[in-house]
């Protein structure tokens, strides 16, 4: 993690298990693309499928529409009120309460942040971040709100996390540029790993995750941050 908050790290270790993941993307030309991957279970490759859970609504040009309903080519309606493209949709299975592989889930409740914000009860996966500046780095975002792990909100009363024994499918979105939009009427970010977030991965790896995205051959392919991210913990 920089000082700046502004990228993971990938956590590398020993051998790692494998997951399946899989997408709905556009390919260069723009035809559609559905597949299946098995891949490194390592963080930086579940932050690309972790951070909606099924169910959860999301806004488009056309109203709300359930993220596994989702289709390559929607447009979504960002915060800023333009339209953006959904050009991937990434989704894997995971079983939050395995012992050893715990992935636990953040459940907001309504109007955890304002009124209708979410608008209903909203269950997020490790990879959501939501637009907006935690307390204790509100005089280092320079006016502008930052980009916040989802789990640095959690209280214990409007923020709760849980571990639900059964599977639990969670989604994620890759957009023609990065943004934010709504999820249950809540600011959340499109999915982009960070612009040093390979810097430290060996080569196959690197290849490995990029090819799961059929648009992207680099990692500046992804864009700008759209907002300054924070750390992923509290400082201290």
């Amino acid at each position: 993690m920089t000082a700046s908050g502004m990228d993971p790290t990938p956590l590398l270790g020993g051998p790692e298990a494998h997951r399946s993941y899989e997408t709905a993307a556009f390919r260069s030309d723009g035809s559609l693309l559905i597949g299946q991957n098995t891949a490194p279970a390592l963080p930086l490759f579940e932050s690309a499928f972790n951070a909606f859970a099924r169910g959860t609504a999301i806004r488009t040009v056309n109203g709300e529409v359930a993220i596994e309903d989702l289709q390559p080519g929607e447009m979504l309606r960002t915060t800023e009120g333009d339209a953006v493209k959904v050009i991937w949709i990434g989704s894997s299975t995971f079983v939050p309460a395995d012992t050893g592989k715990r992935v636990p889930l953040i459940r907001v409740m309504p109007d955890s942040f304002g009124q209708e914000r979410p608008n209903a009860f909203l269950t997020l996966g490790p990879g959501a971040r939501i637009l907006k500046t935690p307390h204790d780095l509100r005089g280092d975002s320079n006016g502008g709100p930052m980009l916040t792990p989802a789990r640095r909100f959690v209280d214990g009363v409007n923020v709760i996390e849980v571990t639900p024994p059964t599977p639990v499918r969670l989604f994620h979105l890759c957009l023609e540029r990065h943004a934010t939009f709504h999820a249950a009427g809540l600011a959340v970010e499109s999915f982009h790993p960070g612009t040093t977030a390979l810097r430290d991965l060996p080569r196959d790896l690197r290849d490995r995750f990029l090819s799961m995205f059929p648009q992207i051959s680099e990692i500046g392919d992804f864009g700008p941050l759209a907002h300054a991210r924070a750390p992923e913990t509290q400082a201290g």
